[in-house]
């Protein structure tokens, strides 16, 4: 039905996640549209990206060189580490524009079945970090089975004197009751906070 280039062009698109056989159809015949000096850079990127982009030898966030630009900021406090699964969870944390110290990727969570076990994960140097000085581990795994089976492990294997919390999960802003999972409004009465009350109150 296609040219063997073209439809290895397909084939190949429909890896992509999120990307499914007609996607790609369509994605494949956008770029066979496009002048060559205006697809062309998006192929030299691809290439770029991989030649060039690996792990923060710290964190293990990505990097262009030895240090991602969160480990190279002075400004950050080395002292207070959050843990993230991968490094496509550190974005949205630093949107928030709250949090100040450094991150450390595990590069996945514990899943038995699926044979993830600790020795797959970065928790050796997460040890050896807490050592170096770290006060306060910030758990920031997703809340999800794994996720939180991961989140038990690290808060066990950390030695006592390191404060371990784990980020709140809950309702999220505008929310309806209504609408909410068992598991999502039980997690938002656990992790309830105290109210600021009035004088009279």
């Amino acid at each position: 039905m296609y040219a063997p280039t073209v439809a290895r062009l397909i084939e190949e698109l429909a890896k992509l996640p999120g990307i499914g056989p007609r996607t790609a159809q369509r994605l494949a015949y956008y770029i066979l549209r496009q002048r060559p000096a205006d697809i062309l850079p998006l192929a030299q990127a691809i290439v770029d990206v991989k030649e060039k982009i690996g792990f923060c030898r710290r964190c293990f966030n990505l990097a262009e060189g030895e240090l991602c630009g969160i480990c190279a900021d002075e400004r950050r406090d080395p002292h207070v580490v959050c843990v993230v699964e991968q490094p496509s969870d550190i974005l949205p944390i630093e949107r928030t524009h709250t949090f100040s110290g450094l991150y450390h990727v595990l590069g996945g969570a514990l899943s038995p079945i699926d044979g993830v076990e600790p020795g797959d994960l970065r928790l050796a140097e997460l040890v050896a970090r807490v050592e170096e000085g770290v006060t306060e581990v910030i758990v920031a795994t997703n809340p999800t089975m794994t996720g939180e089976a991961t989140a038990m492990y690290i808060a066990d294997l950390l030695p006592p004197h390191v404060r371990v919390t784990r980020i709140a999960s809950g309702l999220p802003v505008g929310g309806d009751l209504e609408y909410a999972d068992e598991l999502t409004l039980g997690r938002a009465l656990s992790g309830r906070l105290p109210m600021s009350r009035g004088p009279g109150g």
